[in-house]
């Protein structure tokens, strides 16, 4: 997720999701804005395509997107890179459908350059968030969403 032009994050749903990154590491270059404290001051991607606009979210939304995106990260099963982007795996009984949803709408207030796909697979036993965009977008996600 990334602040008015200066922050960039994605997620990964069942067990990644929590997209809105907050908490999240932010990548290199951060920059600091006139008014921003440290925590609103988010990275810059190498390109500049990938702004999030913190101010999208109310304080109490952003506090539930923040504690979304931590359980979506530390739950997530597996991370699978695909052409355009990575794909975040879950076990429905860790982290919900509903859970993914509801941070990828979040999410994509603030952050309105990814693409989200979620699927429910294997007979409801693997749910999977899919974070996806234009060129770059993989690199962005490698660095806020802290993959490998």
């Amino acid at each position: 997720m990334k602040k008015n032009g200066t922050k960039i994050g994605k997620i990964a749903a069942t067990g990644v999701l929590a997209m809105s990154l907050a908490g999240s590491a932010a990548g290199a270059g951060a920059l600091k804005q006139a008014g921003e404290t440290q925590e609103e001051t988010r990275s810059l991607s190498t390109t500049g395509k990938f702004y999030c606009n913190t101010k999208a979210l109310s304080a109490a939304e952003r506090a539930r997107h923040d504690a979304l995106t931590r359980k979506l990260l530390a739950m997530r099963k597996e991370t699978v890179e695909t052409e355009k982007g990575y794909e975040f795996q879950y076990s429905p009984a860790d982290v919900t459908v509903a859970e993914v949803a509801e941070w990828v709408v979040a999410e994509s207030r603030c952050c309105a350059f990814f693409d989200f796909h979620i699927d429910l697979e294997n007979a409801g036993t693997l749910g999977c968030l899919r974070l996806t965009g234009a060129e770059g977008v993989k690199q962005f996600i490698r660095a806020e969403f802290g993959v490998k």
